[in-house]
């Protein structure tokens, strides 16, 4: 499952999420007949202030690899942000997602990290 987010770049970094352990492996799961996913990742500091924004690349790139109807659930790893409920909440709700990727600025960013042919 990582191989479908494996190049999304870190805002703040020039390397890969998997490459900074923020994805691994294990904090992906998939159930095809429920068709639901559930992605845990770990920010790289506690206070990140980019954890939305890579929740919403995450989000963002898997639209690219599973049908609309799939459920996703994306979450910081439990104890891994100080923010971490406000987060989580952002991150799935429909309409802040929606709106957040409205925004231009924060659209490009996560362009950027997205399709960035850096790595």
């Amino acid at each position: 499952m990582v191989q479908y987010v494996r190049d999304i770049r870190d805002p703040e970094h020039p390397y890969s999420l998997e490459q900074l352990s923020v994805l691994s492996e294990e904090s992906i799961t998939v159930d095809e007949k429920l068709g639901r996913i559930l992605i845990t990742f770990t920010p790289t500091i506690q206070h990140c202030s980019m954890a939305t924004v890579i929740g919403l690349c995450l989000r963002e790139k898997l639209k690219d690899y599973f049908p609309p109807h799939f459920k996703v659930d994306i979450k910081v790893a439990p104890g891994s942000h100080a923010n971490e409920e406000s987060v989580n909440k952002q991150l799935n709700d429909k309409e802040r997602v929606a709106a957040a990727l409205e925004n231009p600025n924060l659209r490009q960013l996560v362009d950027e990290c997205l399709y960035s042919s850096e790595l």
